[in-house]
């Protein structure tokens, strides 16, 4: 018997891009199904990641359309890696395998046909990753793959030019469902999960319509909440640093000592003045990596859903440990 597919779309104000993503990922489940990969049972899920425009009345007329289309509704915006993990618990229940993708067809959709086959040779986990950049500005390539090799520099465990387009098996989602902390950094966490995996490349395409939703501020953030969930090193770092200016110290107390003994005390005014900027700056900064380790610990200890969902249109199954 074939397996249940799911696949995972996130969206956020994509009303310009659903109706194309949906005719696209209608026809490739159809072409699945008739080929015998996957049972008729299948679904597209999207996730409305409380859009402000008409994606979610978009997702329910496609609905009302095709019973291949499905949504969830999450009560407001919980970021990218909120919704996808929303869709992929809520799938779970029926699915024994689920891809997600983006919504805006910079994925390559005909990658799922040989994720499909590499589940069916045995992988629980099977990696789409970008064969190239050469799509992306210098800026964008520069900044991405400076991340994947700062985070590997960091001990964290990541594949190189892989985002959320991914197959997953059922137990893997099982698996990840014990991953209960809020601060999510899916890259880093589907590692860890230890089964077999396989990659994918492909070639990513130019967005299709609209505006992308990961400006510079956000992948900043996206890129800092990666490490900083995944990697204590920046403490480390702080006491090299404590170290090392500490060393310093000692040289420049042995420098004004021999100033004041030697009558030149005025001459050391500048490098006196450049080491209080230099300390002040390291100690703000190792304060600031500091704090956003214990807000990190402080959001976790309170224990809130991760997201609410408001509406689902296929039958809600949901407990409460699942959110």
């Amino acid at each position: 018997m074939s397996e249940v597919l799911y696949i995972v779309v996130p969206c956020y104000n994509e009303e310009e891009v659903l109706p194309e993503t949906a005719r696209k990922l209608g026809e490739k489940l159809d072409s699945l199904v008739g080929g015998g990969l996957v049972s008729p049972a299948s679904r597209i899920l999207f996730v409305n990641d409380g859009s402000c425009d008409g994606t979610w009345a978009i997702i329910t007329k496609l609905h009302r359309q095709n019973p291949h289309f499905s949504g969830i509704c999450l009560t407001r915006n919980r970021g990218h890696q909120n919704a996808l993990m929303a869709g992929m618990m809520e799938c779970r229940k029926r699915a024994d395998i689920m891809i997600s993708m983006d919504a805006d067809l910079q994925d390559d959709i005909d990658a799922v046909d040989r994720m499909v086959e590499e589940y069916k040779k045995g992988h629980d986990i099977v990696y789409g990753v970008r064969s190239s950049r050469k799509t992306d500005t210098f800026f964008k390539r520069f900044t991405a793959e400076g991340f994947y090799k700062v985070m590997k520099a960091l001990g964290v465990e990541l594949v190189f030019n892989h985002a959320d387009y991914r197959l997953l098996s059922r137990r893997a989602l099982n698996d990840l469902a014990e991953y209960r902390e809020v601060n999510l950094f899916l890259r880093g966490i589907i590692p860890q999960l230890g089964y077999d995996t396989a990659v994918v490349p492909y070639e990513r395409k130019e967005r299709f319509a609209g505006t992308s939703k990961y400006p510079l501020k956000k992948m900043l953030s996206f890129a800092f909440d990666g490490i900083t969930s995944f990697s204590v090193k920046p403490m480390r770092l702080i006491i090299n640093a404590g170290v090392l200016v500490f060393l310093v110290s000692i040289i420049m107390m042995v420098y004004t000592l021999n100033a004041k003994i030697g009558g030149r005390t005025v001459s050391g005014w500048t490098s006196l003045m450049g080491s209080i900027w230099m300390i002040g700056g390291i100690q703000l900064l190792c304060l600031g990596v500091i704090g956003e380790y214990i807000g990190k610990i402080y959001s976790e200890s309170k224990h809130r859903p991760r997201y609410r969902i408001r509406e689902n249109l296929e039958e809600d199954e949901r407990t409460p440990e699942d959110e």
